[in-house]
Protein backbone atom coordinates (compact mmCIF):
# COMPACT_ATOMS: atom_id res chain seq x y z
CA UNK A 1 0.00 0.00 0.00
CA UNK A 2 1.41 3.16 -0.88
CA UNK A 3 1.75 6.45 1.62
CA UNK A 4 -0.40 9.02 1.47
CA UNK A 5 1.45 12.40 0.54
CA UNK A 6 -0.62 14.51 2.74
CA UNK A 7 -0.86 15.12 6.10
CA UNK A 8 -4.12 15.76 7.29
CA UNK A 9 -3.27 14.83 11.43
CA UNK A 10 -0.44 17.71 11.27
CA UNK A 11 -1.29 21.34 11.14
CA UNK A 12 1.86 23.23 11.06
CA UNK A 13 3.44 25.03 7.62
CA UNK A 14 5.70 22.51 7.29
CA UNK A 15 3.20 19.47 6.82
CA UNK A 16 1.28 21.99 4.69
CA UNK A 17 5.18 22.73 2.46
CA UNK A 18 5.71 18.68 2.75
CA UNK A 19 2.60 18.21 0.78
CA UNK A 20 4.00 20.39 -1.95
CA UNK A 21 7.77 19.31 -2.10
CA UNK A 22 8.72 16.14 0.34
CA UNK A 23 8.17 13.45 -2.25
CA UNK A 24 11.50 12.23 -4.17
CA UNK A 25 12.81 14.11 -6.45
CA UNK A 26 10.56 17.39 -5.71
CA UNK A 27 13.73 19.42 -4.22
CA UNK A 28 15.63 18.25 -6.83
CA UNK A 29 13.78 19.29 -10.02
CA UNK A 30 13.00 22.73 -7.86
CA UNK A 31 16.68 22.96 -7.46
CA UNK A 32 17.01 22.59 -11.50
CA UNK A 33 14.37 25.14 -12.15
CA UNK A 34 16.80 27.63 -10.26
CA UNK A 35 19.66 26.39 -11.90
CA UNK A 36 17.73 27.87 -15.45
CA UNK A 37 16.10 24.28 -16.23
CA UNK A 38 13.11 24.60 -18.16
CA UNK A 39 12.36 21.97 -20.83
CA UNK A 40 10.85 18.25 -19.86
CA UNK A 41 13.92 16.50 -21.54
CA UNK A 42 16.80 18.41 -19.97
CA UNK A 43 15.30 17.42 -16.61
CA UNK A 44 14.89 14.52 -17.58
CA UNK A 45 18.21 13.84 -18.76
CA UNK A 46 20.48 15.69 -15.99
CA UNK A 47 18.52 14.17 -13.11
CA UNK A 48 18.17 10.55 -14.71
CA UNK A 49 14.71 10.31 -12.98
CA UNK A 50 11.64 8.40 -14.64
CA UNK A 51 9.56 9.91 -17.11
CA UNK A 52 6.55 8.90 -15.03
CA UNK A 53 7.79 10.74 -12.20
CA UNK A 54 8.63 13.46 -13.76
CA UNK A 55 5.56 14.51 -15.14
CA UNK A 56 3.58 13.85 -11.90
CA UNK A 57 6.31 16.38 -10.07
CA UNK A 58 6.00 18.97 -12.63
CA UNK A 59 2.15 18.91 -12.65
CA UNK A 60 1.84 18.73 -8.91
CA UNK A 61 4.21 22.09 -8.86
CA UNK A 62 2.25 23.54 -11.14
CA UNK A 63 -1.58 22.46 -10.05
CA UNK A 64 0.30 24.42 -6.41
CA UNK A 65 1.26 27.33 -8.20
CA UNK A 66 4.99 26.93 -8.05
CA UNK A 67 5.59 26.44 -11.55
CA UNK A 68 3.99 27.99 -14.55
CA UNK A 69 3.77 25.62 -17.96
CA UNK A 70 4.55 27.34 -20.56
CA UNK A 71 4.79 27.98 -24.57
CA UNK A 72 8.90 27.85 -25.19
CA UNK A 73 10.73 27.86 -28.58
CA UNK A 74 9.66 25.85 -31.43
CA UNK A 75 6.39 24.45 -30.02
CA UNK A 76 7.99 22.79 -26.79
CA UNK A 77 7.18 23.87 -23.88
CA UNK A 78 8.84 25.58 -20.52
CA UNK A 79 8.54 24.94 -16.87
CA UNK A 80 9.22 28.06 -15.44
CA UNK A 81 9.24 28.84 -11.33
CA UNK A 82 6.91 31.21 -10.40
CA UNK A 83 6.55 34.25 -7.90
CA UNK A 84 5.75 31.70 -5.34
CA UNK A 85 8.68 28.95 -6.24
CA UNK A 86 11.49 32.16 -4.69
CA UNK A 87 10.29 31.84 -1.15
CA UNK A 88 11.83 28.22 -1.72
CA UNK A 89 15.35 29.20 -2.47
CA UNK A 90 16.68 30.56 1.34
CA UNK A 91 15.48 26.98 2.26
CA UNK A 92 17.05 25.13 -0.71
CA UNK A 93 20.26 26.87 -0.31
CA UNK A 94 20.19 25.84 3.52
CA UNK A 95 19.76 22.43 2.77
CA UNK A 96 22.43 22.26 0.03
CA UNK A 97 24.71 23.88 2.61
CA UNK A 98 23.65 21.65 5.53
CA UNK A 99 24.02 18.65 3.42
CA UNK A 100 27.49 19.90 1.87
CA UNK A 101 28.57 20.02 5.26
CA UNK A 102 27.43 17.00 6.84
CA UNK A 103 29.54 14.93 3.81
CA UNK A 104 32.19 17.29 3.92
CA UNK A 105 32.23 17.68 -0.03
CA UNK A 106 33.14 20.18 -1.67
CA UNK A 107 30.73 22.81 -3.59
CA UNK A 108 29.63 22.04 -7.12
CA UNK A 109 28.45 25.52 -7.37
CA UNK A 110 29.22 28.89 -5.57
CA UNK A 111 25.85 31.22 -5.07
CA UNK A 112 27.20 34.83 -4.40
CA UNK A 113 25.30 38.22 -3.96
CA UNK A 114 25.24 39.29 -7.78
CA UNK A 115 25.34 43.28 -6.12
CA UNK A 116 28.71 42.89 -4.63
CA UNK A 117 29.86 39.72 -5.48
CA UNK A 118 30.31 38.16 -1.58
CA UNK A 119 29.39 34.45 -1.04
CA UNK A 120 25.81 33.89 0.22
CA UNK A 121 25.60 32.57 4.35
CA UNK A 122 23.61 29.68 4.93
CA UNK A 123 20.53 30.93 5.05
CA UNK A 124 21.00 32.89 1.41
CA UNK A 125 21.74 35.60 3.19
CA UNK A 126 24.28 38.21 2.16
CA UNK A 127 26.96 39.35 4.74
CA UNK A 128 28.24 41.97 3.50
CA UNK A 129 24.91 43.71 2.64
CA UNK A 130 23.14 42.49 5.43
CA UNK A 131 20.17 41.61 3.42
CA UNK A 132 18.08 38.45 2.01
CA UNK A 133 19.05 38.05 -1.18
CA UNK A 134 16.17 37.02 -3.53
CA UNK A 135 17.24 34.30 -6.90
CA UNK A 136 16.90 37.26 -9.11
CA UNK A 137 20.02 38.94 -7.29
CA UNK A 138 21.75 35.23 -6.99
CA UNK A 139 24.80 34.54 -9.40
CA UNK A 140 26.12 30.73 -9.42
CA UNK A 141 29.60 29.59 -11.45
CA UNK A 142 31.61 26.37 -10.88
CA UNK A 143 33.22 25.58 -7.45
CA UNK A 144 35.69 22.84 -6.72
CA UNK A 145 33.08 20.20 -6.29
CA UNK A 146 33.00 18.23 -9.09
CA UNK A 147 29.48 16.97 -10.76
CA UNK A 148 29.05 13.25 -11.37
CA UNK A 149 28.61 13.45 -15.10
CA UNK A 150 30.75 16.77 -16.11
CA UNK A 151 30.32 15.82 -19.28
CA UNK A 152 26.35 15.90 -19.09
CA UNK A 153 25.09 18.79 -21.54
CA UNK A 154 23.58 20.48 -18.43
CA UNK A 155 26.68 20.51 -16.49
CA UNK A 156 28.76 21.85 -19.27
CA UNK A 157 25.98 24.42 -19.69
CA UNK A 158 26.27 25.48 -16.19
CA UNK A 159 30.49 25.44 -16.34
CA UNK A 160 30.00 29.49 -17.04
CA UNK A 161 29.19 31.86 -14.89
CA UNK A 162 25.36 32.62 -14.36
CA UNK A 163 22.37 34.41 -12.69
CA UNK A 164 19.79 32.16 -11.06
CA UNK A 165 16.58 31.96 -12.84
CA UNK A 166 18.34 32.56 -16.55
CA UNK A 167 17.05 30.13 -19.13
CA UNK A 168 19.87 27.55 -19.71
CA UNK A 169 20.71 27.04 -23.27
CA UNK A 170 21.71 23.22 -23.48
Amino acid sequence: MALGKDYVTQECGIARALEIVGERWTLLVLRDAFYGVRRYNDFLTHLGIPRAVLATRLQALTDAGVMEKRAGEHGRHEYVLTEAAYGLWPALHALRVWGRDLTGSDPVYVFTHAACGTELGAYGECPECAVPVPPVEVAMRRGSGVPKDPEHPVNRALEQPRRLLDPLVV
